[in-house]
């Protein structure tokens, strides 16, 4: 659950960014990390085409930069977008100099006033630089369709058992998550719509 639910101790060392959004309503916000990439993107935005679903795609800017016709086309279908660094560079491991030069220079192709630092970690001062100019968007679920020990079920279990109103879900259209993906992210729309779950990109 520390993985899939980031507790409340760690989520107050970010003060002002976004977790959840907090609503009685039955609205869950769909979001996308690492791509664009012409393996997986193009497939997730056919999906969510299917179910006239619109979501937010957190971009590698170097990504961009190789598939800039693959970014050209979430816009297009309607989606938002927000900066995932230019090089999916962990903050945690990064000086905070070279990460905010890696955002800034992201933010060039990207052009967007929202950040979600991969793997959600910042130092302190990265995160209260970065504030300064941008919305944090972390996760109220990270689904683990990345990991290695996971199935495409198991993820799928893991958006019903963490789900509530306001919810933050967190896929990827990524190769390292595209067969657990693929399979979770149909089923979980599925589900969230028979639930009465209404979807709402993050503005």
């Amino acid at each position: 659950m520390l993985i899939e639910r980031p507790p409340l101790l760690y989520r107050a060392l970010f003060p002002g960014a976004h977790w959840r959004f907090n609503t009685n309503e039955k609205v869950v916000y769909l979001t996308f990390d690492d791509g664009p990439i012409p393996e997986v993107t193009p497939w997730v935005l056919d999906l969510l085409d299917k179910y006239q679903i619109k979501a937010t795609f957190f971009c590698v800017a170097d990504n961009v930069r190789k598939y800039p016709e693959i970014y050209k086309e979430v816009q297009k279908r309607g989606h938002m977008t927000g900066n995932h660094t230019y090089h999916h560079l962990q903050g945690l491991k990064t000086l905070s100099k070279n990460f905010i030069q890696d955002v800034e220079k992201a933010n060039e192709l990207i052009d967007s006033k929202l950040f979600r630092p991969p793997h959600g970690h910042m130092r302190l001062p990265q995160f209260f630089i970065l504030r300064k100019k941008y919305k944090i968007i972390m996760w109220d679920v990270v689904t683990r369709d990345y990991s290695r020990l996971m199935t495409g079920d198991k993820v799928f279990e893991n958006v019903k058992k963490y789900t509530r109103n306001g919810s933050i879900l967190v896929f990827h259209d990524s190769l390292k998550a595209e067969d657990k993906m693929k399979i979770a992210l149909p089923k979980s729309i599925e589900w969230l719509l028979r639930e009465g779950y209404t979807f709402k990109r993050i503005e």
